[in-house]
């Protein structure tokens, strides 16, 4: 991989990770085209991939910086220092417990199969092009049936347990964290703001562990040139998420999610007729 693709690469992270849109989609298939990925070792790719999430990661970090330490001083103020029983803590103390709880699925999951999803079966374009479609179809039917009533106020146990689970469903390319987390969370009633935003502060521990430990298990890939294309990507990655998350929350306070819909499709179909036509390898 040269500069020039890291930066590519960098940008398509940056831009996909919180647009319900799948950034693993994007990534590997623009991974085959660039001829990036290799069928004998397809744990290199999970690993980049998991990596310049820590760009996108650091950009969540700093959009939501004031919201996090917030968060982390009502949860140790009201469940440490001066014990408060749970139905009586602040919104932001119960955000705290909601963010630990929605992440317990996609980690145990995430552990359990571990080996399948650094194969080679999870780089398929079939299975990408696929979970696009589905995926679009799905929210599609949220977009439709969502009462979009619920604030970050009225999030409970039982909404942060079923967007965990969707947060690990997010494990199948092609789904999209955001996309399978947001969905989750207009079929419970969430607004799409609310959604969204509880999407981005809940994938903060898990998209830190996987980072860091495949940063960790990527060294044994990496010589000078690999580790420095690695960081172009990661900073790019991060410059661009700042700005995506800024521009689909404030879109979601107005619009719908359907130009998602649509644009989840018309790449599925693209990867297919790629694939068809003999312009990618699956």
């Amino acid at each position: 991989m040269n500069f020039f693709e890291a930066i590519i690469l960098g940008i398509i992270q940056g831009l996909t990770e919180f647009l319900p849109i799948s950034s693993t989609a994007h990534l590997t298939f623009a991974g085959k085209l660039m001829n990036l990925i290799s069928d004998s070792n397809p744990e290199k790719w999970t690993a980049f991939i998991a990596v310049i999430q820590i760009g996108t990661l650091l950009s969540v970090l700093i959009y939501f910086w004031k919201d996090l330490i917030l968060i982390i001083k009502k949860f140790l103020e009201e469940n440490w220092f001066n014990r408060v029983k749970f139905s009586n803590q602040s919104t932001d103390s119960k955000v705290g417990w909601y963010i630990i709880i929605s992440t317990i699925p996609v980690v145990v999951i995430g552990l359990a199969f571990k080996d399948f999803i650094e194969g080679i079966f999870t780089k398929n374009l079939y299975v990408i092009s696929s979970s696009l479609i589905l995926l679009a179809i799905i929210l599609a039917v949220a977009e439709k049936v969502s009462k979009f009533s619920k604030t970050i106020n009225d999030l409970n146990w039982f909404d942060a347990i079923i967007i965990g689970f969707a947060q690990a469903l997010a494990l199948i390319p092609g789904s999209s964290r955001s996309g399978t987390t947001i969905t989750a969370g207009l079929f419970l009633g969430l607004n799409r703001e609310t959604a969204a935003r509880f999407s981005f502060l809940m994938s903060i521990p898990a998209v830190a562990a996987s980072g860091l430990l495949q940063f960790y298990q990527s060294l044994k890939y990496l010589d000078q040139h690999g580790l420095i294309v690695m960081i172009i990507s990661t900073v790019v990655s991060g410059f661009i998420g700042y700005l995506s998350i800024g521009f689909l929350l404030k879109y979601l306070r107005t619009k719908s999610m359907w130009i998602f819909v649509a644009y989840r499709i018309l790449i599925g179909v693209t990867i297919l007729i790629f694939i068809f036509t003999g312009i990618i390898k699956p």
